[in-house]
């Protein structure tokens, strides 16, 4: 009877053995990322490619320099890259990867040698092209040889097609600040019908003022 138990035991163990074997369909790769003097690269990208069907598989270093890939088709061969900024890229090719068993690797990199350069980035706003408003330009000749009644400036904006009353920005000219050579241009107190009357249509050269005593 204890026979029994013990083969019946030895059996169950024996098709869990199998079962859990057969359960596992692919292999992984770890190993070392290091440098010529044996230090560990940190954050060193590994990258393994089954060339018959060209999947890829890809990780990067830990703060120790090791890496572990999991889930890769067993078989091969494998062209494993392993890079680094500053050092040339180790190449491993032929690699075979089994069932179940983790393939171990270990690159040691090579510095380039080559001094990395300051780059200086200079940028400027970009025009935008694209905007959808017109605009017209008129320079100082073409404004004195404008017909104008009240020298107005409402004279010179009827003149352009999409000018529409006295709204300039969506509002009303009497929310917008006008200045010419820094002298205030604006309707302050709104006693003219014009909302940007501007001045007369003789303007003083110069004035003298007299103080009586």
């Amino acid at each position: 009877m204890h026979y029994k138990k013990l083969l019946l035991l030895t059996c169950l163990w024996t098709l869990a053995l199998f079962t859990a074997a057969g359960q596992v369909t692919t292999s992984s790769l770890v190993g070392t990322v290091t440098d010529a003097n044996g230090q560990p690269l940190v954050g060193a990208t590994v990258k393994a490619t089954h060339l018959p069907s060209g999947t890829v598989y890809g990780t990067v270093t830990q703060a120790n320099g090791t890496f572990a890939i999991q889930g890769m088709r067993v078989g091969g061969p494998y062209r494993v890259d392993v890079s680094y900024i500053g050092y040339q890229t180790g190449v491993y090719e032929g690699i075979q990867l089994r069932l179940g068993e983790p393939y171990n690797l270990t690159a040691q990199l090579k510095q380039t040698g080559q001094q990395l350069q300051e780059l200086t980035v200079v940028s400027a706003r970009k025009l935008a092209q694209e905007r959808t408003g017109a605009s017209t330009v008129i320079n100082v000749e073409q404004l004195s040889t404008l017909p104008t009644v009240s020298r107005s400036i409402v004279d010179f904006t009827k003149l352009t097609p999409q000018s529409n009353g006295t709204s300039f920005a969506g509002r009303d000219g009497r929310y917008n600040n006008l200045q010419v050579d820094g002298a205030n241009l604006n309707n302050n107190f709104g006693l003219s019908s014009d909302p940007l009357p501007g001045v007369v249509i003789n303007p003083f050269h110069w004035m003298l003022m007299i103080r009586s005593r």
